[in-house]
């Protein structure tokens, strides 16, 4: 069985769309519908066994998959990198920004070097990535960008580096769609809330015992997977949201539309999430 998505088969045939930090998590699951839709996909991080991994899967599904290690923060790097996928593979039409990291800490106790580390990797290298794929080659027959950011409308506590640079990318989402509009590029975001991923592995056991407990303040009583984050990507990429432009869209089960201080939720009614990756890890800490 491959990836049960619910946008039509060949919905991307013949295009070539960039994943960066698709060695796992977001960008594993996107990376695998993207193909189940014909997609040739180029896969972007910088551990490359990991990557290899994810390739290997995706042609046994049957798909087209290409990738290369590439450290986003490093300009000439990035340069180098959509210049090298152009050359093997023609145009762009598609970038997911997905590359990311971050670590729990209040802001007091963050470095200098830890908050830049941050936010280069969820802010800069992100504009690098889509500045070059604009440069290069959406700037001629257009494209489509979808930027990956977080749930950061109520501040971030306890990861403001983060919301930080999160909040800058929703911001530059907006800018870019704005002066790229001209050219046939969209640029749109999307914005997860609490996810089931494997990232959620890597925390200590403090910040996992929170984890816990974040299903509470999801109205809809439960934590997203990836898979419900990858439909909403592919849905900004598809012509069927060409006149979707400079919005970031929530994908949170409504957990930031309220404050359970002031308005502490009913038990929520069992809701059944989108099964649609066919290879989905559970995170050990949900098992």
């Amino acid at each position: 069985m491959g990836y049960q998505s619910d946008l039509r088969p060949g919905l991307f045939d013949h295009r070539n769309i960039i994943v960066t930090g698709a060695g796992s998590g977001f960008g594993r699951c996107n990376a695998h519908e993207l193909a189940s839709l014909g997609a040739n996909v180029l896969l972007v991080g910088r551990q490359i066994e990991k990557l290899k991994k994810v390739r290997d899967e995706i042609i046994e599904d049957g798909g087209i998959c290409d990738i290369r290690s590439c450290d986003i923060r490093d300009e000439e790097a990035v340069i180098e990198l959509v210049k090298s996928f152009i050359e093997a593979h023609g145009e762009i039409y598609g970038l997911v920004n997905n590359a990311g990291g971050q670590f729990p800490s209040p802001l007091e106790k963050i470095s200098k070097n830890g908050w830049t580390a941050v936010v280069n990797t969820n802010l800069t290298g992100g504009f690098l990535m889509a500045r070059e794929v604009y440069k290069q080659s959406m700037i001629k027959q257009g494209g489509s960008i979808v930027n990956i950011v977080a749930d950061m409308w109520g501040g971030m506590p306890g990861m403001g580096h983060s919301g930080a640079a999160r909040a800058g990318m929703s911001n530059f989402t907006q800018t870019a769609a704005y002066e790229w509009g001209h050219s046939n590029v969209r640029v749109n975001a999307v914005a997860p809330g609490w996810i089931m991923s494997s990232g959620m592995d890597t925390y200590g056991p403090e910040f996992k015992a929170v984890l816990k407990t974040l299903k509470d303040a999801v109205p809809l009583g439960r934590l997203g997977n990836e898979a419900e984050i990858s439909a909403a990507i592919c849905f900004l990429l598809s012509d069927s949201a060409c006149y979707i432009s400079g919005t970031t869209v929530r994908v949170d089960g409504a957990a930031s539309q309220g404050n359970t201080a002031v308005y502490p939720l009913p038990k929520a009614k069992k809701t059944t999430p989108f099964a649609g990756f066919h290879r989905e890890v559970t995170p050990d800490l949900f098992k």
